[in-house]
């Protein structure tokens, strides 16, 4: 208990996000001595930092246990596999319903508010067939395509996720209400803001997030320019997971950025066999059956295609276990087939993903750390002097760097960097991006 809530008090201070949060425990291995570190820290800005108490987070559990809910942190067993290889995986989920369904192999199937008839004939059908082939189906619970996608999936007894924006006591909109029981009920509502919070447009972009990283890929069936399915379009490519998207008319302004997803490259789709033969089964890490203390970032799921002859992909999704490491060359091959929308494109052959890509340098944990939690201290505090802050600020501008390169320029430790760079974001100094790179924050000069 002490453990989580720790962790809950650190993912509910304002200024530690996603990424922050991860490398804080890599740096202090745990979450209390995490905890302990964060008022030494230099803050961001001139806002005073707040900590939630613990008598506050120990209400917010009571209140989540009872409703029938469960919260997850990233230090669990049974977070959901491909929402935790993502470089901003949300530290603290929210669930209600069965949690093991986050981790089944989903298609996120997502569109516009105000959907077309023929939109939303299409989305509850595709949604229809996805279970009936062994895939759930993950949506945000909004009006029009998501609303269809959910109860296509349901009218086949099949698994279906929402993710929504709010907190679990929080259903939006108001008329989804029976329909989020009844997928909390048959399959799990998901959501990493606490009880109580409304859900406010700057919260959806958090749930798009969910969407793109829960999922093997994401169908967009109608989508306007500029719309909160294209948001989750765009995430979709920077995780590396298939993006399909369905024609629509170009007379219709609600299929004009969907139709701008298949000029860039995403898979035209018009029914589930278009979507199928690019989907790899899943093969989860085996679990760790040791005394030795657990990994805080589990190795990535694989995604591999078995094949019984050369031109016959298989489309069942295997749960065999598997924990066989990725070579540099599959790496290396992964990382070659990205496409100019940024998303790994599948082989044309055989229809599956290449396996993802994954961080094997010290430095690399620094977006997606593989350190695991041990009882050892801390590195000393003389290792981050200012002498290594000052390098560091002295290589920042604005154009990214990896933080690989910017570790062998210093040629300081990789530990020592790594502890001025959190310093240095925590303070503002510094915006992390996609990628491992890092680079000066607009409203920081030379000085930081």
């Amino acid at each position: 208990m002490n453990t989580l809530v720790a962790c809950l008090r650190l993912a509910r201070t304002e200024s530690v996000g996603p990424r922050t949060w991860r490398r804080l425990l890599s740096q202090y291995h745990t979450a209390e001595a995490a905890l302990e570190a964060l008022p030494r820290l230099p803050q961001r800005g001139r806002v005073p930092l707040v900590i939630p108490s613990r008598d506050s987070i120990l209400r917010e559990i009571e209140a989540t246990l009872h409703i029938g809910g469960r919260i997850l942190t990233l230090l669990d067993a049974d977070y959901p596999f491909l929402l935790k290889e993502i470089p901003d995986a949300p530290p603290v989920l929210s669930v209600l319903g069965d949690v093991a369904a986050l981790s089944k192999p989903g298609i996120g199937l997502i569109g516009a508010r105000n959907a077309s008839s023929s939109g939303l004939r299409l989305a509850e059908s595709l949604a229809t067939e996805l279970v009936e082939a062994g895939v759930s189906v993950v949506s945000g619970l909004a009006r029009g395509i998501d609303t269809a996608a959910h109860k296509g999936a349901l009218h086949r007894q099949g698994l279906t996720v929402a993710a929504i924006a709010g907190g679990l006591d929080k259903p939006y909109p108001l008329q989804n209400a029976h329909l989020q029981a009844e997928i909390a009920e048959k399959g799990a509502v998901v959501t990493e803001a606490p009880l109580g919070t409304a859900p406010l447009n700057r919260h959806f972009p958090r749930r798009n997030r969910l969407i793109a990283g829960l999922t093997l890929g994401c169908v967009v069936v109608e989508a306007a320019p500029k719309s909160g399915s294209l948001i989750t379009a765009r995430l979709v490519g920077e995780y590396g997971r298939e993006l399909f998207a369905v024609p629509g008319s170009p007379l219709d302004p609600r299929c004009r950025g969907s139709n701008d997803l298949l000029r860039n490259g995403a898979v035209l789709t018009e029914t589930v066999a278009d979507i199928l033969p690019h989907l790899p089964p899943v093969v989860f890490p085996e679990p760790s059956h040791t005394t030795s203390s657990p990994s805080l970032f589990p190795p990535v799921p694989r995604l591999e295609t078995v094949q019984d002859g050369p031109q016959t992909p298989q489309h069942s999704f295997s749960l065999s276990i598997s924990d066989a490491p990725e070579t540099e060359e599959k790496a290396n091959t992964a990382r070659a087939t990205q496409s100019a929308y940024g998303r790994t494109t599948s082989n044309p052959q055989t229809g599956a993903l290449p396996p993802l890509p994954r961080a094997t340098s010290p430095s690399a944990s620094y977006v997606s750390s593989t350190a695991s939690v041990t009882t050892k201290p801390p590195p000393p505090l003389s290792e981050t002097c200012e002498t290594v802050r000052e390098k560091v600020l002295d290589l920042l501008s604005f154009t990214p760097i990896a933080v690989d390169d910017l570790v062998r320029r210093c040629q300081f430790s990789a530990s020592a960097v790594l502890t001025v760079l959190t310093e240095l974001e925590l303070s503002g100094c510094l915006d992390s991006l996609p990628g491992g790179r890092v680079v000066r924050a607009a409203s920081h000069g030379k000085n930081g």
